[in-house]
């Protein structure tokens, strides 16, 4: 374990959002409602209260109403990373902005998913069970069959000790991958390609032992779908009943 917790983080809000139309027509994923709260603003508002510092968000559809949205808020810092003129993948968007994410390990934040917490919160106990000497990524994970909008079959399967394995074809696995952990910046400082997704370096780190999960506690919801939006706001309204 480590006593280590990130500072920062990488939010991406930088996707078209497609499973969402019609709704991302007109308005970006990350800035949809759900009980009246936008998706980017449930999960900045969770690493405020874990104590991280700036966030970086990458964007590039509908860019200009993310960035106007986020310059109100004054709770963090938001530094942004302007893929407008090339939409990068999660991983081209990581290696985009590692000027601003500096040489320490960060937080990854997708914009279409929170959760509801449980006793104590998961960013912190995330950061708490980080342990560099042992893993390159920590991934918070949601049980598959327990959590709101999982229509996969999950994606980790996890061991005693919380190395995760990756979910083999036509297997269904108890976790899924809850879109946010723990990252090292030097997986991606040898980096050439501009385009590339971020999974493959989840399941290179677990084919060296080095890919780890943290349970989440609470209530997974991934809002992926514009059906999912009822759903998930019948659950919050249920959680402050």
């Amino acid at each position: 374990m480590s006593d280590f917790a990130p500072t920062t983080a990488m939010v991406f809000a930088a996707g078209l959002g497609a499973r969402m139309r019609p709704l991302t027509n007109t308005v970006p994923k990350p800035l949809i409602k759900v009980a009246g709260t936008p998706m980017i603003d449930y999960m900045l508002d969770r690493f405020v209260r874990a104590g991280t510092r700036t966030a970086i968000v990458n964007v590039h559809h509908l860019a200009d109403q993310i960035e106007a949205h986020l310059s109100a808020r004054k709770d963090i810092e938001i530094l942004f990373s302007d893929e407008r003129d090339e939409l990068l993948d999660q991983g081209g968007g990581i290696a985009r902005a590692l000027p601003l994410l500096g040489p320490e390990p960060f937080f990854i934040c997708n914009t279409d998913a929170f959760w509801l917490e449980g006793p104590r919160q998961n960013l912190l106990r995330l950061a708490e069970a980080w342990d560099p000497a042992r893993m390159d990524v920590l991934l918070l994970v949601a049980a598959t069959t327990a959590s709101v909008g999982v229509d996969w079959p999950g994606d980790f399967l996890m061991a005693a000790d919380g190395r995760l394995t990756r979910r083999a074809e036509r297997e269904v696995a108890p976790f899924v991958y809850a879109g946010v952990g723990i990252v090292k910046p030097q997986l991606f400082a040898a980096e050439t390609r501009r385009v590339f997704p971020l999974a493959p370096f989840f399941y290179e780190a677990a084919s060296k032992g080095r890919l780890y999960g943290q349970r989440l506690d609470g209530l997974w919801l991934h809002v992926g779908a514009p059906q999912v939006i009822a759903e998930a706001e019948w659950m919050i309204a249920r959680s402050i009943l």
